[in-house]
């Protein structure tokens, strides 16, 4: 399988008055095409840290980021900006939506920004029916449930076709109804449209919704289900059967 994402001897030290705090501490990474992974910890282990360098939003301390194996490091800001316009997708746990547009304006803006200049294409119209919105586009968002902000956030950051979608703690701010809905619909658009997804929470509940559980502590991997062996040449090598 292709690998879209990797990470070398990951770190990230944060000063704290004169004191160095290590949130991440070698962190080493393969994520391949295709693959809905979840990583999960308690809070202050380092995923959240981890997400926002995978994003291209914070620098690393010392190590590689190598988005389809372009290192990040040393790309300068327009190259970066680049990168998170076109190969990387996000949703957080807030909606982060203008409030003073629709959800459609919200989900053109994101397109227009992105550099998409067609607002209506059959894609986004496949990703509002599958996330079971379409109805909803003439709304702003006060006018919607918490869970359907979210599944608005969802197409928002699916609009643009990324290669890679991150997913901080996306359901942190939903019960536990809308939680399975978005969760169960993470999971339907990876199976349809071989959507990479990494998914980071503290809830283990979500990992029944992913193929691979990563796990982390104190800034440390302490654990990976790789279905794959990662110290092989695997790049041609057809992806396991999903059941």
């Amino acid at each position: 399988m292709k690998t879209l994402l990797e990470t070398i001897d990951l770190r990230k030290t944060y000063k704290v008055g004169k004191i160095g705090v290590e949130a991440l501490r070698g962190i080493n990474l393969r994520v391949r095409e295709g693959e809905l992974t979840a990583i999960m910890g308690p809070s202050g282990c380092g995923k959240s840290s981890l997400m926002h360098i995978l994003g291209a939003m914070t620098k690393a301390t010392s190590g590689k980021v190598l988005i389809e194996g372009s290192d990040i490091a040393e790309m300068g800001d327009s190259e970066l900006t680049r990168i998170r316009r076109e190969k990387i997708g996000f949703v957080f746990q807030k909606f982060n939506s203008l409030p003073t547009l629709t959800a459609r304006g919200n989900i053109d803006v994101a397109r227009y920004l992105h550099g998409t200049r067609s607002k209506h294409d059959a894609h986004v119209a496949e990703i509002l029916q599958l996330l079971m919105i379409e109805d909803k586009m003439g709304r702003k968002p006060f006018e919607l449930s918490g869970g359907e902000q979210q599944r608005v956030a969802v197409a928002r950051a699916l609009a643009a076709k990324p290669a890679i979608l991150l997913a901080d703690e996306p359901t942190g701010s939903l019960d536990s109804k809308n939680s399975e809905i978005v969760l169960n619909m993470f999971r339907e658009l990876n199976r349809r449209f071989r959507q990479t997804i990494i998914l980071v929470t503290h809830n283990p509940e979500l990992v029944t919704y992913t193929d691979r559980l990563i796990e982390m502590r104190d800034g440390v991997i302490v654990s990976d289900n790789d279905p794959w062996d990662t110290d092989s040449e695997l790049a041609d090598t057809p992806a396991p059967s999903r059941v």
